[in-house]
């Protein structure tokens, strides 16, 4: 055990894809899918030999600031390590080219769910599974990396309310240790400590789901794509994703309960700090996401309201409550960053006459969930902390010598927090400037630039077909636009700032 704390966490990260890999395996060979099944099962035997060979090779290797090393090391993973993951999905599925399935794994291990095969029938369920798989994976590392890495590094939403700047945490002046195992042994800490709760989660949600009419291996996908908020799905992109698994009305309502843990660390990480628990209902992250969860959808219900005033159909009250869900759980998927569309959204359109504000669901996905969340997106803490802020200066304006209390932590929040969140909403908008100007560059409208950069940034893949007004296809794209895609996706998961702290001179002093 010692001695694989040790190894570089890219090698610890391939040795679990590669054991990952005999679960399709299993699975394809049960349906009597034996091509796949052979795909995966070889795939799994060679990079476990490969991860072997490369754990002997780099058992001595040890960095001199490990930091530094695992900061690169998670850069390395959402990049590397899918090219890994891509190489049995492309046996197995035969006609793609490597770039289409490379893109496939990075946007699943992002928790980003964004897809090239538009055909969801393309994919057999093995492969649907492994897509499911990978995420689900994501999706826990983007947990553990969040509380054992992250935090220490004053990073990823935690140097908002720390106080410090961004990338000046412990970990970046050695209070982690200064040998590989220390972190190693955080990570697998944090890991042993979440894990039961994520897998606990994620089982109770697929027995919910069979229970309420979905198909097993459906059930397991949805309930691995919640708890990831990464809306991976067997059933395509839209409102008929969720309906073709069979589950009903009451399947979504088991869903949105699944996706609440995605708007607060509070509401798992007890058992990592266990002060957090006792405080679910002083938590401003879990506050703001419900109030725009609850907000939203009514100004939304009202706004169809009128419309079906208009048409003179207000009498229909079962189709109004259905269009208040449908507003409701959609609301809370694109939150969340997860994209799932329920089936009553399209109803709600159709009640109303209305159009979808796809405008309105890119502005959610920006918003996005809480920190150390398995969501993307800007995240609520830091908008939380500029709306204090403005709440304060705005009170300033009526009594100048007014003095804010609430104590030291929430001052500590109005200053430092919302001047870092500030920097950190202006480097999200570059960063969209940035990459929607590559994309036009490839010859793409703005338009299509502006949704596909926002999807990607927030790691929130089915607004690439959802808040269009005309769905994209990524087939469709040159290989070019992909590639500038996969790198903005991997931007949006890590975020601006963990990049920007690999480019300061004192991080690679010593």
């Amino acid at each position: 055990m010692r001695r694989i704390l040790d190894l570089p966490l890219l090698v610890i990260l391939m040795g679990i894809g590669s054991l990952a890999m005999l679960v399709p395996a299993m699975h394809a060979y049960a349906v009597r899918d034996l091509h796949v099944a052979r795909a995966f099962f070889y795939g799994g035997i060679l990079f476990s030999i490969l991860t072997l060979l490369l754990a002997i090779a780099t058992q001595t290797i040890r960095p001199r600031r490990v930091a530094r090393g695992q900061l690169i090391s998670l850069v390395g993973a959402y990049l590397v390590l899918p090219i890994m993951l891509a190489v049995p999905f492309q046996e197995g599925l035969r006609a793609t080219t490597f770039l289409n399935a490379w893109f496939e794994m990075v946007s699943c291990f992002t928790t980003t769910g964004a897809t090239v095969y538009d055909d969801a029938g393309r994919l057999t369920s093995s492969l649907h599974l492994w897509r499911g798989i990978v995420g689900w994976l994501g999706g826990f590392f983007t947990w553990v990396i969040a509380v054992a890495l992250l935090a220490p590094m004053n990073l990823g939403g935690f140097e908002v309310s720390s106080g410090d700047g961004a990338g000046q945490g412990a970990a970046m002046s050695g209070g982690l240790g200064d040998r590989p195992r220390d972190t190693g042994v955080k990570l697998a800490s944090v890991a042993i400590a979440l894990f039961p709760i994520y897998a606990w989660l994620t089982a109770v949600l697929w027995l919910v789901l069979i229970l309420l009419g979905s198909g097993p291996t459906p059930a397991l996908i949805h309930a691995m794509s919640t708890l990831s908020t990464s809306g991976i799905s067997d059933g395509g992109v839209g409102a008929g994703a969720l309906a073709a698994a069979g589950a009903g009305i009451w399947g979504e309502i088991a869903i949105a309960a699944g996706l609440i843990f995605a708007l607060s660390r509070t509401t798992f990480t007890g058992v990592i700090q266990p002060g957090l628990a006792g405080r679910l209902r002083s938590d401003h992250e879990l506050r703001l996401g419900l109030l725009i969860v609850i907000t939203v959808p009514i100004l939304l219900f009202a706004r169809h309201w009128i419309g079906a005033v208009e048409t003179g159909e207000e009498a229909q009250v079962i189709l109004a409550l259905r269009a208040l869900w449908g507003a409701f759980f959609t609301v809370l998927s694109f939150l969340t960053t997860t994209g799932f569309v329920s089936a009553d959204w399209a109803e709600a359109r159709s009640w109303s006459g209305l159009a979808t504000p796809g405008i309105l669901l890119i502005g959610l996905a920006v918003v996005g969930g809480g920190v150390a969340t398995t969501a993307g997106g800007v995240k609520l803490l830091r908008v939380w902390a500029l709306y204090t802020h403005s709440a304060r200066e705005m009170a300033r304006l009526v009594h100048p010598s007014s003095i804010g209390g609430s104590g030291e932590a929430a001052r500590r929040l109005r200053r430092q927090g919302a001047e870092i969140a500030w920097i950190f909403f202006m480097l999200f908008a570059m960063s969209i400037a940035l990459v929607s100007g590559a994309l036009a560059l490839t010859g793409l409208d703005f338009e299509t630039a502006m949704v596909l950069t926002t999807a990607a940034l927030s790691t929130t893949g089915p607004l690439m077909q959802i808040a269009a007004e005309v769905p994209i296809s990524l087939a469709d794209l040159g290989d070019t636009a992909k590639s500038i895609i996969m790198a903005a996706m991997v931007l949006g998961r890590l975020e601006t700032l963990a990049l920007i702290a690999l480019l300061n001179p004192d991080f690679w002093r010593g």
